[in-house]
């Protein structure tokens, strides 16, 4: 099988649509010819400044726009960040991840202390990750030189439901921000979230735009929507895992060497669940209490299951000339 970036909105229609079972074999085999199936990739997920963003992300606790009782906080001292960071190393985890409730990176002090987390962690060893909102071309190339590797910045839905869930922001924009990511040689993290109301076809549609890009991402979160109370979508329905499944079965076969990330909603997974997950072509999760603002899996837990199921941590840096352009 090659890498494709020229499939068709009907290819990806076809391949989600497939029955259940024949759609796990199939993106299992794609798993396999790319990646080793038994490594998963562990990540933590910090936030370092917390609530007060001005978004409308109907989705989310941090929106100034909602009551949701989140506990608001300022930046982080660089400090507290990197004792975090070393203490998710030392329980196994080699990608540390940094989310900021700002809408856009500013020129200031808070940026640089973000350049000098990214610094510090890199030094630890640690592939660094940070989802800090739009950000210019000189922004991008400054946290590339402090040692960032991989940018976040999801597209949460497809284009032609986005403005159900997000009125702040444009998809385009979304779309020059990962230009500029790319550009600056630092590698993609672009997924979304399923159960924001969103039908099939939006979620074809974002896979869509995700697989056709000049360069795939090289990291394709897949969330199922996390209720909180407050938020526009506090009555949503929990998605199933089945639709979770074709989700990061797509994915895989889309974009067959994309880390793709199993993220929130994974409390709510049984074992067996996760590892039909795993089986259909994921390989990475977010180990810790806390995924920013809502709970998660405990590390422990996470340890019985990897022993169980005989997987193994992937290391850091893997394949790293394969993640940037």
């Amino acid at each position: 099988m090659m890498i494709r970036n020229d499939w068709t909105r009907q290819e990806i229609a076809d391949i989600y649509y497939s029955p259940i079972l024949d759609l796990i074999y199939r993106a299992a085999g794609v798993h396999r010819q790319f990646n080793d199936a038994q490594e998963v990739q562990v990540c933590t997920l910090l936030s370092i400044k917390t609530g007060g963003c001005p978004e409308d992300c109907a989705y989310c606790s941090q929106s100034v726009k909602y009551q949701t009782g989140v506990d608001v906080h300022k930046l982080l001292p660089v400090a507290e960040v990197l004792d975090k960071a070393q203490e998710a190393k030392n329980n196994g985890s080699t990608r540390f991840c940094m989310g900021a409730a700002w809408r856009e990176v500013r020129d200031n002090k808070d940026f640089d202390k973000v350049l000098e987390m990214v610094k510090g962690i890199t030094n630890m060893g640690m592939e660094v990750c940070c989802t800090l909102g739009m950000l210019t071309e000189t922004q991008a190339q400054k946290l590339k030189e402090a040692g960032l590797y991989a940018y976040n910045h999801n597209l949460d839905t497809g284009a032609e439901y986005y403005e159900q869930i997000i009125t702040t922001r444009t998809y385009e924009d979304r779309l020059q921000t990962i230009d500029k990511v790319q550009k600056a040689g630092i590698s993609v993290c672009s997924g979304g979230i399923i159960g924001l109301g969103e039908t099939d076809e939006d979620r074809i549609s974002m896979l869509y735009t995700l697989a056709t890009l000049p360069h795939h991402p090289e990291s394709v979160p897949v969330n199922a929507l996390v209720a909180i109370e407050g938020t526009p979508l506090e009555n949503q329905a929990r998605v199933s895992v089945w639709e979770m499944i074709r989700m990061i079965a797509t994915a895989r076969i889309t974009m067959p060497r994309a880390m793709v990330r199993l993220s929130a909603g994974r409390m709510e997974m049984s074992m067996p669940e996760q590892a039909l997950c795993f089986m259909a072509g994921a390989n990475s999760i977010f180990a810790g209490d806390k995924l920013l603002t809502t709970p998660n899996t405990e590390v422990n837990q996470d340890k019985a299951m990897f022993q169980l199921l005989n997987l193994k941590p992937r290391e850091a840096f893997k394949d790293a000339e394969l993640a940037i352009v």
